[in-house]
């Protein structure tokens, strides 16, 4: 199962196949004050700043997310993936829960963008998928619904099922599906991991679709973060992801020790290639 998206200039193939794809997701306000505040006056220089380091880090595709209190993301969002096109050649993941911002920022797109996201719940279907569809794009399903997040591997399959059935339905081929596998704090439910990994072979072995999650939802609120991100983002792509959420300067070199191990980085040229970079 191949996905391909694209940028004017640069095409990404996200498959089984492939060294696993990482989509930078720096350009998001949620938690960063000083980001926040800039996109609220209008001001994009740090969200170019951000996307060329994030490039520069690694990041195969560039996630593009503007939503913060007192912004207007049907206005903001194109004008930031404008920026975004300018600085870096990099596909793009168009990021909003608004589907008036997404069709915005589509229409502005040059290339096969990568649209995050649509969920089970039956308005986001109706009017998500049918975007994606017009416009050519691919796009990425998160499994909740309008009964919200299960915790369970079944009932996430379930949902999983339902956006795949819709999309192919109104025409949205499935090697255009990726699926959000939700990674949730271990340090909340211990089980959570679990549930992620058991959800991930579920999906693989039953749909066949390409699977994403961001790995870093699951340390919340416990202590050295990046070392249980690593190790939980390397045991998911053995199990069947092949896109990260996450940032690129954190899990580059993790998720390339990941690709070496399960064959997906063939004489290691990939893997030695970072050393080198890192011993300069």
């Amino acid at each position: 199962m191949e996905t391909k998206i694209s940028s004017a200039l640069r095409e990404v193939v996200i498959g089984t196949g492939f060294p696993t794809v990482i989509i930078g997701e720096r350009i998001n306000p949620a938690g960063k004050k000083r980001l926040a505040e800039e996109l609220k006056a209008g001001n994009l220089e740090r969200v170019r700043r951000e996307a060329l380091e994030q490039v520069e880090a690694g990041a195969d595709v560039v996630d593009v997310c503007v939503g913060t209190f007192g912004v207007d993301e049907e206005y903001l969002l194109p004008r930031a993936v404008r920026a975004v096109m300018e600085t870096v050649e990099a596909p793009l993941c168009l990021d909003s829960p608004r589907p008036e911002a997404l069709e915005a920022a589509l229409r502005v797109y040059r290339g096969k963008a990568l649209v995050n996201s649509v969920t089970g719940e039956e308005k986001k279907l109706s009017r998500v998928l049918p975007l994606v569809r017009d416009h050519r794009a691919a796009v990425i399903g998160l499994l909740q619904d309008d009964e919200g997040i299960p915790r369970g591997s079944e009932k996430r399959l379930e949902i999983a099922g339902k956006i795949v059935a819709r999309a192919e339905k109104i025409g949205i081929p499935r090697e255009d599906i990726i699926i959000d596998c939700l990674a949730t704090a271990v340090g909340a439910d211990p089980q959570a991991g679990l549930a992620t990994l058991e959800t991930i072979r579920m999906i693989r072995d039953e749909l066949g679709v390409n699977l994403t999650l961001g790995a870093s939802n699951v340390s919340f609120g416990l202590p050295d973060r990046d070392r249980l991100n690593g190790a939980f983002a390397a045991v998911c792509i053995a199990s069947g992801v092949t896109c990260l959420i996450a940032d690129a300067a954190r899990v580059r070199d993790m998720v390339g020790a990941a690709d070496l191990l399960i064959g997906r980085d063939p004489r290691a040229r990939r893997y030695i290639e970072a050393f080198r970079r890192r011993n300069k």
